[in-house]
């Protein structure tokens, strides 16, 4: 995403290789939660390529401002987006970027594990 903004350096962010999730039978999972809505699934794949900022990400995925930070919170709040750095505005506004955790998500049902958001495999 190229932008106008000159106060927008490279971002240097590696998200893991693969997150894997278990999801045991009696439990609803927020990463599930978070990813029920088409706006919030547009928002994981426009952090696909490189990180962005709210206002970024609300014109790429033709939403509102307000409807960008809902689902950024609830995707954050899940861990599959996190802050990366701050970018600032040419009115000196701070500006969040945010980037994904992981490059692949694993949700596995029925298992007698747990959550395991901090491990990282290749595959």
């Amino acid at each position: 995403m190229a932008s106008a903004l000159p106060h927008q350096p490279a971002v240097e962010h590696e998200p893991q290789q693969q997150t894997d999730i278990v999801v045991k039978d009696d439990e609803q999972t927020e990463i599930l939660q978070s990813l029920s809505s088409e706006t919030a699934q547009a928002i994981l794949v426009e952090l696909r390529d490189e990180p962005a900022t709210a206002s970024e990400i609300a014109d790429a995925v033709d939403t509102s401002l307000q409807n960008a930070h809902y689902h950024l919170k609830r995707l954050s709040d899940a861990t599959l987006i996190e802050p990366v750095d701050t970018w600032y505005s040419v009115k000196g506004t701070e500006m969040t970027v945010y980037a994904l955790t992981t490059r692949r998500l694993v949700i596995q049902f029925g298992g007698k594990g747990r959550r395991d958001a901090g491990s990282a495999t290749d595959g």
